[in-house]
């Protein structure tokens, strides 16, 4: 079999990150709504994945040392040091740079297969719902390839909120993951279920100070530790800024 021409040209599109449609970042940002999507299995056998935060230093999230590896967080060490001041800028600016805690899965959208694996940036309110989901005897492996369950997912504001909340239900029957797909792209959907690991920039110590630093010094400035292929502004940051979801 000779070399497919048109995934050859898919790949190169994708590595040059032509087009950034919201179809083509890699991060699922739902819109106001209702939505179905499908959590997809992993090979350790843990689709849903914890993550901790500095958001409001530079543009992107950076990955806290400290709570993802053990190592030192000069974020943190300073936070820490602002809210000891006690007075209440320096509480509220601590607060700004406090660690956040976030979880990843891998997802089809349903209705927008063609766009191959999303990754779903949720709050701990919806990782609960998730694994009393998984928990419950009536649904169980929800990410099984034939008898596993969508979700329904209900993004909107209630009551004249300033942002918006979201549910996250199973629906009441299961079914196959492919649906609608023959048996090679269903392969290929699995195949491309990204290594979380790669996922995001893992930045050392140091690498934090020094973005601290430019923080401090101009505000705004920094990159460093944002999520690959986009950054964090396209999903993450905009998720975390409506601490409900």
């Amino acid at each position: 079999m000779g070399i497919d021409i048109r995934a050859m040209q898919k790949k190169l599109e994708k590595l040059n990150n032509k087009g950034k449609s919201s179809s083509d970042s890699a991060f699922w940002k739902p819109e106001d709504g209702s939505h179905e999507v499908r959590v997809l299995p992993t090979s350790d056998g843990d689709p849903f994945k914890e993550y901790w935060f500095h958001y409001n230093v530079g543009t992107g999230g950076i990955l806290c040392p400290k709570r993802n590896y053990g190592e030192d967080c000069p974020i943190c060490e300073f936070a820490t040091k602002l809210f000891k001041e006690g007075d209440p800028e320096s509480v509220a600016s601590a607060k700004e740079l406090f660690v956040r805690q976030r979880f990843c899965s891998p997802i089809l959208v349903r209705g927008s297969e063609k766009d191959g694996v999303k990754i779903w940036s949720y709050s701990k309110t919806v990782y609960e719902e998730l694994l009393k989901t998984v928990l419950d005897p009536d649904y169980g492996d929800i990410t099984d390839l034939e008898n596993g369950f969508d979700l329904k997912v209900d993004k909107g504001k209630k009551n004249g909120a300033r942002y918006s909340t979201m549910t996250v239900k199973p629906k009441p029957k299961s079914g196959p993951m492919c649906k609608g797909l023959g048996t090679e792209e269903c392969k290929e959907l699995l195949d491309s279920i990204p290594d979380f690991s790669t996922l995001f920039t893992r930045s050392s110590s140091s690498e934090v100070q020094v973005a601290l630093d430019k923080h401090l010094a101009e505000p705004d400035e920094t990159t460093v530790g944002v999520e690959k292929g986009g950054g964090a502004e396209n999903a993450v940051d905009a998720a975390i800024r409506e601490l409900d979801l």
